[in-house]
């Protein structure tokens, strides 16, 4: 299984410890070969440009009044040891630690009044924007990277159109919109294997397993088909193993990101290679104790490498087309601990949204005296996952049937933000 190693490793407050990393993931397209898709898209007009996602969580829940929306004026107990700075757009301050993203703030837009998040250490809710319980019965509610691959496929270059950290979340639409997970480490053609030689012996034993399928009732055989189908296409690309080899990256670009940024960078990449949607993981933010400690050594590291990738998406002129969303699964309590440590608090939490065409260069929303609760223009999760399919050209009204034959709606009637449309 391929994968690769962000930065850090995290024990959170339950107790699991969880590795950040990437797993290349390849989502199926019904009984289409590879090569029918290909061909489709070149018929439709399909370019290499793309509308593409960069989901970044923050796993363990981030301090929403450390980072975007400090309270300077409140007690100590409340507004802890950091202090603000002004950025490059007039009214807006963030935390002194991330000076470069402050020069940049004209590229982003900060939501300080989100609400809607669940007290649950995991990466579901910034996936799919509902609890794990949700739909439950009929399978669960499927990952933004799902639903985008099994609306949009493909975009013809041979990489798959999702790829995630940890755990991707098909849900209710099935395991062929399952993340696909290569074995070894090596994308390419090796021992004089050619593409024609792979593709023939894809479908032999695609022809040999038709018998199974008539007798499958789960779903599993056609999952099946579609992960050979999606990895037979990474490997005769080859896009998605030159992405991932950052040996061949500029090295004064490399250089901008950080040692701790190989996320960021990789993701720019997959974009560039043809994927639609990348999540990852990044750093530990369960910060019940020595919160400032921890953060102090964090927020530098994430300011340099995420700063980098803005940049980078600008000087490509891929910001526009390609939407960045950071957020963690919930903030922290407004009052300081015994420990120097903030707790869970899902009743508030921050978002973090650059380019997709939005209007960028605005902090959206306020929060009351202490940071416990949203004041002013809440701004509900699943508002920016409405955001997120408006920036990828999915109409927020789209209904897709679950196993049962009913149709479920992506959003439940919410609205993009109208602020960044």
């Amino acid at each position: 299984m391929l994968q690769i190693t962000a930065a850090g490793k995290s024990a959170f407050c339950d107790g699991v410890s969880r590795r950040n990393f990437l797993k290349i993931g390849a989502l199926g397209v019904g009984g289409l070969t590879l090569a029918d898709v290909l061909r489709a898209e070149a018929a439709a007009g399909v370019k290499s440009s793309h509308k593409a996602v960069i989901n970044i969580h923050l796993g363990g829940g981030p301090s929403h009044q450390d980072m975007f929306d400090l309270k300077p004026e409140a007690p100590v107990e409340f507004r802890g040891e950091f202090n603000p700075i002004k950025t490059n757009v007039s009214g807006i301050e963030i935390c002194e630690h991330m000076p470069q993203l402050a020069q940049m703030a004209d590229k982003f837009a900060v939501l300080r009044s989100l609400i809607g998040m669940y007290d649950d250490h995991s990466n579901f809710h910034t996936q799919t924007g509902f609890s794990r319980n949700d739909l439950r019965n009929v399978g669960g509610r499927p990952s933004l990277g799902s639903v985008v691959s099994k609306l949009q496929g493909t975009t013809g270059s041979g990489a798959p159109p999702f790829v995630s950290y940890n755990m991707s979340y098909p849900g209710y639409l099935g395991p062929v919109y399952k993340s696909y997970q290569p074995q070894g480490g090596d994308l390419r053609l090796v021992g004089g294997m050619t593409a024609d030689r792979l593709e023939s012996r894809t479908n032999l034993l695609g022809a040999l397993d038709r018998i199974r399928r008539d007798v499958d009732g789960s779903g599993q055989m056609n999952a099946l088909d579609s992960f050979t189908q999606r990895a037979v296409g990474v490997v005769t690309s080859g896009q998605v193993a030159d992405a991932l080899d950052l040996s061949k990256e500029n090295p004064k670009i490399r250089e901008r990101y950080g040692n701790d940024g190989n996320m960021f960078l990789t993701s720019r990449r997959l974009i560039e290679a043809g994927v639609r949607v990348v999540t990852f993981d990044w750093g530990g933010w369960d910060t019940h104790g020595q919160n400032f400690v921890t953060l102090k050594s964090q927020l530098p590291r994430l300011d340099r490498a995420l700063s980098a990738l803005l940049q980078d998406l600008s000087d490509r002129d891929m910001l526009k087309d390609v939407s960045v969303v950071m957020w963690g699964e919930f903030g922290r309590t407004p009052r300081v601990n015994a420990t120097a440590g903030r707790d869970h608090w899902s009743r508030l939490s921050m978002g973090f949204l650059a380019g997709g065409g939005m209007r960028t260069g605005q902090a959206i929303g306020t929060s009351t005296r202490y940071a416990e609760d949203a004041k002013d223009r809440p701004v509900h999760l699943l508002e920016v996952f409405a955001t997120l399919y408006h920036n990828m050209g999915i109409d927020d009204a789209t209904r897709l049937l679950d196993p049962s034959g009913r149709p479920q709606t992506l959003v439940e009637q919410r609205k993009p933000i109208r602020e960044l449309i």
